[in-house]
Order: structure tokens, then sequence, then C-alpha cells
């Protein structure tokens, strides 16, 4: 076994191949073992293919449970709402800042979950020290600090990726030309929000009905979307994790509930502290007394 091993090896692994995706290495494996089943060993009579249709069924079967080949980890997320594994940083929903969730990581994939709730999934980064950000894990902040958009790294990324569009841009455009920089900004981040509940080539569809139409409504936005859903045979909606979800709930509901004092605070500030200030004179005297014999 171990000799066939490395004969694969030598063949059809030396040199490495060079390749984009793990999906393309993998398929160019596919391709090399369905050569290697034309093969004969030595001088058998049988190719390897031949030979391993009349071991099959003497085989055990397959268990019914698919087995876990993933790594379990359960780091921290941070104040940008990102976590660290492997030396490679990813996003999460900003909701989830200061909690602990729990990472599945395999050899092309990372998916976290709160609880028993998957909050986020990415491809896993070869490199180190990396980042993968997903603009929609941070549109609530957006939509507070709409001016932050232009510097924000994960914009930079969706549009690499192609996520952030030509429809998104003149949608963007248009908005700040009728409501100016700060408030179009709001409205693109509100039609963004859509993407959660609606497919994205219906998003996309709406998108450009609205610039056809001159608003930047994001109620004409959701509606021009379900209308090209219907249009198509689509579903108008698609199942998604509430934006406003409290990541309390996502634990077990006969706990009693913690609440954080963080999200509390930025969601009503605290009233002012009127109390007058501490005086320090009497630990001032307290400073000269002596002390007592204590003989």
């Amino acid at each position: 076994m171990e000799g066939q091993i490395g004969c694969f090896r030598r063949n059809y692994l030396t040199p490495v191949p060079r390749v984009e995706t793990l999906e393309n290495l993998n398929g160019q494996i596919t391709a090399f073992e369905e050569r290697e089943l034309q093969r004969r060993i030595g001088s058998r009579i049988r190719t390897i293919g031949q030979d391993f249709v009349r071991e099959a069924p003497r085989l055990l079967p397959l268990p019914m449970d698919a087995f876990e080949t993933a790594m379990t980890f359960q780091p921290r997320v941070d104040r940008y709402s990102r976590i660290t594994v492997k030396m490679c940083s990813y996003s999460v929903p900003v909701r989830f800042i200061d909690h602990k969730v729990t990472v599945h990581l395999t050899g092309d994939m990372l998916v976290v979950f709160a609880g028993r709730r998957e909050i986020a999934r990415h491809a896993r980064l070869a490199g180190r020290g990396l980042e993968h950000l997903v603009l929609d894990h941070y549109l609530e902040v957006l939509l507070r600090k709409p001016g932050a958009l232009d510097r924000s790294e994960a914009l930079h990324q969706a549009r690499a990726e192609g996520t952030f569009t030509a429809e998104h841009e003149a949608f963007r455009a248009m908005a700040q030309r009728q409501l100016r920089e700060i408030d179009g900004t709001k409205a693109l981040v509100r039609a963004l929000l859509l993407h959660r509940h609606q497919q994205h080539a219906d998003v996309l569809a709406g998108l450009r009905a609205a610039v056809d139409l001159g608003t930047c409504s994001d109620d004409v936005v959701a509606l021009e979307a379900r209308k090209a859903a219907q249009a198509a045979g689509r579903a108008p909606t698609v199942t998604a994790t509430p934006a406003s979800a409290d990541p309390t709930e996502l634990s077990d509901p006969q706990l009693s509930q913690v609440n954080h004092f963080t999200p509390r605070r930025l969601a009503r500030p605290l009233p002012e502290d009127a109390r007058p200030l501490s005086r320090l004179e009497q630990w001032d005297e307290l400073l000269n007394l002596r002390r007592k014999d204590s003989s």
C-alpha cells in the first residue's frame, strides 16, 4: 500500500501542482485516479480498476453518519468583529463582538457557530496574516457611521470579489446626488441589508429598476426585487438570520439571560454623573497621625 502511494506521488504530484483553489487540485487528483484504474501492477493480468470491482463486494459498508474531519476552536470575537484562527482573521456579524464562538475548520472551509446557529462561513485562507472580511457583517455599524464605508477593507474586498457590483455603485451615486453623501450612503446600506432576505440577483434587479425610476428608496428596491423573483418563478424571500438577533437567544432559553453592559450602553447612553468630586483632605489628615505604640 505504501509503495503504491509513493508511486502515485512520484508520477502525479512531482513537481507539486500549482492550482488556484483546492477544488481545482481535487479535480486534477480525480483525473489522475481515473488514469490509475487502467494501470497494471507488475505482471498482473487485471488492471487496478478490474481488481477493485472484484474486491468491492467484500468491503465493509461505509458508516451511515458522516465522519467529522473538522478541527474545533473557540476564539473570542475582537472589537473589530473578527476572529483569528491559524494566524488568519475572519469577520463575523458585529452583534457578536466580545462573545466566544465555535469554529469548525476543514481543509477548505471555516464555519462559525454561536450556540447551534451558523453565523458566518468563509473559504479557508492559505497564508499567514491574511484576513477575509464580509461587508454584510458590518452593515449595522455603517448605518450609524456611514463615513467609514469608503475606507473599509470589507468594501474593498467586496469589490474585488464581485459582490459589490456596478448596480450598487450606480445606486450609491444617484443616492448621494439626491441626498448628499451621508444620507446617500445610508440609503445604500439599507439597500444592502435586503441581501439578507432576498436573492442576490433579485436585489440587483431591484437596484437597476430604482435607478431607472430615479428613486433611492429601499422600499422601491425591495418591491422591484420581489417582482423580479416572481417573474423568474423563485420565492421572493430567503431564510436569513435576523439582523437584530440577540446572541443570548442562541443559548438554552431555560437559562437566565445575561445583560451585557456594553450593548446596553450603546443602545441608551447613561445619564451624566452629577455627584460632587471626592475630597481627600480627611485622608491627608490620617497620614499625619502617629502610629500607636505596640508596647
